[in-house]
């Protein structure tokens, strides 16, 4: 019986060798191409050539036995591909000559399909726009926004892209022994200071990412800043399946990504959400939820997306709607996710609660929820440090569903010119409180010339959810100044937080009778 046929070539480009694995369907003629590129390929260091087809003809059988070829290259710098891994650095141009290579072989038939998840889903955004030959895309659990990778309202995600970042950079050429990182190196001050220390050379782009903390900057539309995957998908005008998850690092901004489509391109798409972490598969999250995990729900979707793509089959997600796990509903729901119309707004309590925040001592909270890694956990018990303030809502009094963004106000004031302060909701289950969303300011973003002992009133927004509140539970919510490891603590300084040299203690006060929490109600 004749097998697939696999080899592999180590293709020249911009002073590097990029290992390369073509997979083809046993049978002979032109196919359509599926494209992943990967830079988790170090296990490969240790195998053969040889050894790494067999894994990789294995892996992707799926496609080849739908009459696919796949072709699957290590990024620059990681696993047998020669050159410096700068995380998305060379990732644009060694992706178009990949697309390129492919449109000279004998078995391209004229369609491309790009696939991945994560970074490998980053190497596909920043090749657009898109050539007319790519016809369609699965995208996983990656966010085209390179601001949303490190920032969160002007701080640091040091819970995300931290320490990433230090394991990516320079992979193969600066051995894990001679960077000096652990995740208290994000406590340096000046932070600017940091690749210096931790490789021992300056990485401009980081250092250049470090300066531009502001959404608005147009270094966001630049090389470093990402600016190649801006609005990568907007206007692509294929069908793209996204996939996230309510605890994916990315949630938030897949999400942004789907709301900002044109017409034309979400009448092609579709999103999925599960109710799970970056991972996706719930092991590590505090409650497994039946029929939760996306791949045992739809399985082979990518290849189901794509055969729907080519008019072979009905797509395993309907187009133009958002497929979503309703946690703690327990079932999956198909629609446009829009906005919902009723809101509850609850009262955070009665008076006013102060507290000292020190920098050099942050307070932390477990589980990075939608913006860092660790996913979910059970919370700490309440008022669990005299940093952290944990009102409990009064119970439903009915079931509740909420679905969409949850946001907040916080009525506050602070003894220094400028810190910030961090909130984290949770439903508080029988079995212990169970997280759902973060948020963190700071009041610079609001007054830059606030002074010492004003009242400032701020603005709070939770990356989307839906989940039931049953009758009898109630919702936490935490107020602190920090969330370490998950964000760079505040210095409680004015200016750019990676040029602080110095540290204040803050005495900052939430006036709780002025301060709410709004939920948006879905009556479905």
């Amino acid at each position: 019986m004749a097998q697939p046929k696999v080899y592999y070539e180590y293709l020249k480009y911009n002073d590097a060798d990029l290992f390369t694995v073509v997979c083809l369907p046993q049978e002979e003629g032109v196919f359509p191409t599926v494209i992943y590129r990967n830079p988790y390929a170090d296990a490969a260091v240790q195998q053969t050539e040889e050894e790494v087809c067999r894994s990789e003809a294995e892996g992707f059988a799926p496609w080849l036995e739908q009459g696919y070829a796949v072709v699957y290259q290590h990024c620059r710098g990681r696993g047998k591909s020669s050159g410096h891994c700068i995380p998305y650095i060379h990732e644009r141009e060694d992706g178009l000559f990949l697309q390129d290579w492919i449109r000279t072989r004998p078995f391209y038939n004229g369609e491309l399909y790009l696939c991945g998840a994560s970074y490998t889903s980053s190497v596909h955004f920043v090749t657009s726009p898109f050539a007319p030959d790519i016809k369609g895309a699965v995208l996983e659990v990656q966010d085209c926004e390179r601001y949303n990778c490190n920032y969160r309202n002007g701080f640091y995600k040091s819970g995300l892209h931290g320490a990433w970042y230090v394991s990516m950079y320079k992979r193969n050429s600066i051995p894990k022994r001679q960077k000096h990182f652990t995740p208290n190196t994000y406590h340096m001050l000046p932070l600017s200071d940091f690749t210096k220390t931790v490789f021992n050379e300056e990485a401009e782009d980081f250092n250049e990412i470090l300066k531009h903390p502001k959404r608005e900057d147009p270094f966001w539309t630049t090389r470093f800043g990402g600016g190649e995957a801006h609005d990568a998908i907007k206007h692509a005008d294929i069908p793209i399946l996204l996939v996230t998850g309510f605890y994916d690092i990315y949630t938030g901004g897949v999400f942004d990504m789907w709301n900002t489509l044109d017409e034309k391109t979400k009448a092609k798409c579709a999103l999925a959400v599960h109710p799970f972490d970056h991972g996706g598969s719930g092991k590590h999250e505090p409650v497994r939820f039946e029929n939760g995990v996306l791949k045992e729900y739809a399985p082979q979707y990518a290849v189901r997306w794509i055969n729907a793509v080519r008019g072979l089959e009905k797509p395993p997600f309907a187009a133009g709607k958002v497929t979503y796990y309703a946690l703690f509903e327990n079932q999956w729901r198909c629609d446009d996710f829009k906005e919902v119309q009723q809101f509850l707004t609850l009262p955070l309590g009665s008076g006013e609660e102060t507290y000292r925040y020190n920098p050099y001592d942050p307070a932390s909270f477990k589980g990075g929820l939608s913006a860092n890694f660790e996913g979910n956990e059970w919370q700490d018990p309440p008022n669990s440090r005299h940093d952290i303030i944990s009102i409990y809502t009064p119970e439903f009094k009915k079931d509740t569903f909420i679905k969409g963004k949850m946001r907040a106000t916080l009525k506050v004031r602070s003894t220094c010119e400028d810190t910030c302060f961090y909130m984290r909701i949770s439903l508080a289950k029988p079995e212990g409180d169970y997280g759902l969303r973060d948020d963190i300011n700071q009041i610079s973003n609001f007054n830059a010339d606030y002074r010492p002992g004003e009242e400032i009133e701020m603005e709070f927004s939770f990356d989307e959810h839906a989940f039931l509140i049953q009758k009898g539970e109630k919702l936490r919510i935490d107020i602190s100044s920090s969330a370490d490891p998950h964000y760079v603590r505040h210095t409680n300084n004015k200016g750019l937080f990676s040029a602080q040299t110095t540290i204040k203690i803050a005495d900052n006060t939430v006036i709780l009778d002025q301060s709410s929490l709004t939920l948006p109600i879905d009556q479905k």
